[in-house]
């Protein structure tokens, strides 16, 4: 899909970017900019930096950058056109026709083509139900304890038994195989097709827009696997979606709850828990966690009980504590999992048991101390030294002190012993030798930090020139585009002088061209952002501005004479090496 670069820009510059971000990130204003905490990393200081100049972002802690439209892509998971429409409309926008590229098209074509078959199978299975030979997967929901407005709130259904049923309804629906294959809903094979789910009472899965992506499906009786998922798809990545987030995101809670299954989440939104989530068929990823850390500051997880449930919540916690969420640990005893837990005991109780919810360290260290017989005195001593090691994690003196006297006082260890095991084995940390494979290669250690040299001189370059445009003057006849060796940044840069040319440098305009590539697009952002001074007055900085230029022209100088085609070219270079040491740029 392509919109003409005058409507991407008009959108662009009718959303001031500084208004945008502060819909989502709390922003204080320090000297030009704004700054405020990361919403893509978790930080404790803020080094995300908003240009009411630029009209871009960028935060020095992780990379992240770019303007008004890739800031909306990367908060929303939105893609590229989503972005622009949600800006449009709220800018007060008509957008015209979309156009095409012949490639774009069948692209966009075929997305909306396979979220309309999601739709229809989503339909198809919940019209089973009412079939006599779908009463068997109606009654199950009845049975697990469903009422009929839940079941339809979810879009729950059932596959018949027959093997090649929905199948024989897309055709009829005159969808080719070719279209029916990269569903994740069919085997399509060379002696014939058949539907991955069948004999399955059916959970889709919707992403936060709404939109059917896949499906789950657990088996009717015996049969392998108990439950099946969609494939990963065009539409459908199980590390990027959550079962019921397009419902929790709406929740006024300010935690999120986090559980197993689809019958776990079911089951507590039925009880008024609407802001359950469960990852799908795959182990809790580091993109999870920061889907979630949009919607809420704290999760508590409510993984079963069961040894499965416990490494679960062993292998989560890290991960949620990475992505700057507070996590707790509720328990679930005596009951397996929040269905049964519910069921038994009922609403309040579960909500009393998340009220007393565990310090999800605190339970690490309760199920370390599963490992340990505290009746002997060597494993006793043993699991005082692992308890020390692990408070280590804590790096701020502060909360180490608190989170060890918490300890101290749950497993009945005398405070001070424990502060001097934590700092004897915090003592020690540093002192092993390191790797010596960077000693064992000096050479490819070098020219990687030479390379990462130029490339800083590089982009520190392109910042002083968009912020300083009377710095062109002073570099004409010596840098031009190019000097800019690297292939992006000769890219860039070739803009950035056109732009300055016509009149006018916009790097937010310029980061338009590079935002369907998502490496290109943070790289480019970086460009526009390198660390310098406020200002080029002082004689120190006077000098850095020379030395940067120089030393860019020396490298393209270097890489010139190694691709000279003559003895003639080779000199005429090695004239301009000599030349260039004695180089003056006065910035007076």
């Amino acid at each position: 899909m392509y919109y003409p670069d005058e409507i991407v820009e008009e959108v662009r510059t009718r959303n001031d970017i500084v208004d945008v971000v502060s819909q989502y990130v709390n922003l204080k204003k320090k000297g030009a900019n704004y700054f405020g905490l990361c919403p893509f990393h978790n930080e404790k200081s803020p080094s995300f930096s908003v240009s009411p100049g630029k009209q871009m972002y960028y935060c020095f802690g992780c990379g992240a950058g770019g303007n008004v439209l890739t800031f909306v892509m990367e908060y929303e998971n939105y893609s590229f056109v989503e972005a622009l429409k949600s800006l449009a409309d709220r800018a007060g926008i008509t957008l015209p026709e979309a156009e095409y590229s012949k490639e774009a098209r069948a692209q966009a074509d075929l997305k909306n083509v396979l979220l309309e078959i999601n739709r229809l199978a989503a339909n198809y299975f919940y019209y089973q139900f009412k079939q006599p030979a779908g009463r068997v997967g109606y009654e199950y929901f009845k049975n697990r304890g469903l009422s009929d407005t839940t079941i339809r709130h979810f879009g729950l259904g059932y596959s018949n038994k027959t093997p090649d049923d929905l199948y024989r309804f897309m055709k009829e629906k005159g969808y080719k195989d070719s279209i029916l294959k990269e569903t994740g809903l069919f085997f399509i094979e060379e002696r014939g097709a058949r539907d991955k789910f069948w004999n399955r009472v059916m959970f889709p899965i919707l992403d936060v827009n709404n939109r059917v992506i896949g499906f789950g499906g657990r088996v009717m009786g015996k049969g392998e696997p108990k439950y099946l998922n969609s494939p990963e798809t065009r539409l459908f990545d199980k590390s990027r979606n959550l079962y019921g987030l397009n419902f929790a995101r709406t929740s006024r809670q300010r935690y999120m709850l986090i559980c197993e299954g689809y019958m776990d989440v079911i089951a507590m939104h039925q009880a008024g828990f609407t802001n359950a989530v469960a990852s799908l068929g795959t182990a809790f990823t580091a993109q999870h966690a920061l889907l979630l850390k949009r919607y809420a500051d704290q999760v508590v997880l409510t993984y079963d009980s069961d040894g499965a449930g416990v490494k679960a919540a062993l292998r989560a916690i890290p991960i949620l504590k990475e992505a700057g969420l507070s996590v707790k640990v509720l328990s679930m005893k005596p009951y397996k999992d929040p269905d049964e837990f519910i069921k038994n005991l009922g609403r309040e109780e579960f909500q009393k048991r998340i009220d007393e919810a565990i310090n999800s360290f605190m339970f690490e260290i309760s199920v370390l101390r599963r490992s340990y017989d505290m009746q002997d005195p060597e494993s006793k001593t043993a699991f005082y030294r692992e308890t020390a090691k692990k408070l280590l994690e804590f790096p701020e003196k502060l909360e180490r002190d608190a989170y060890t006297e918490a300890v101290a006082r749950e497993y009945m260890i005398p405070p001070e012993d424990l502060k001097r095991l934590v700092a004897s084995f915090g003592g020690r940390i540093g002192t092993g030798k390191g790797s010596s494979s960077d000693a064992r290669q000096p050479g490819a250690r070098r020219k990687k930090e030479k390379d990462d040299g130029i490339k800083k001189s590089q982009r520190l370059l392109l910042t002083w020139l968009i912020e300083r445009p009377e710095l062109f003057e002073k570099i004409e006849g010596i840098i031009g585009p190019e000097d800019f060796v690297d292939g992006l940044y000769r890219e860039v840069a070739g803009m950035v002088y056109e732009a300055h040319k016509n009149g006018t440098i916009n790097p937010a305009h310029i980061l338009n061209h590079f935002i369907e590539g998502e490496e290109q697009y943070r790289e480019v952002a970086a460009l526009f952002h390198a660390s310098l001074a406020d200002s080029l007055n002082n004689e120190e900085q006077k000098k850095a501005f020379s030395e940067t230029v120089k030393k860019i022209k020396r490298n393209s100088l270097d890489v010139q004479s190694r691709e000279a085609a003559s003895a003639a070219q080779l000199q005429a270079i090695i004239k301009r090496q000599s030349e260039l040491s004695n180089l003056r740029i006065e910035l007076d």
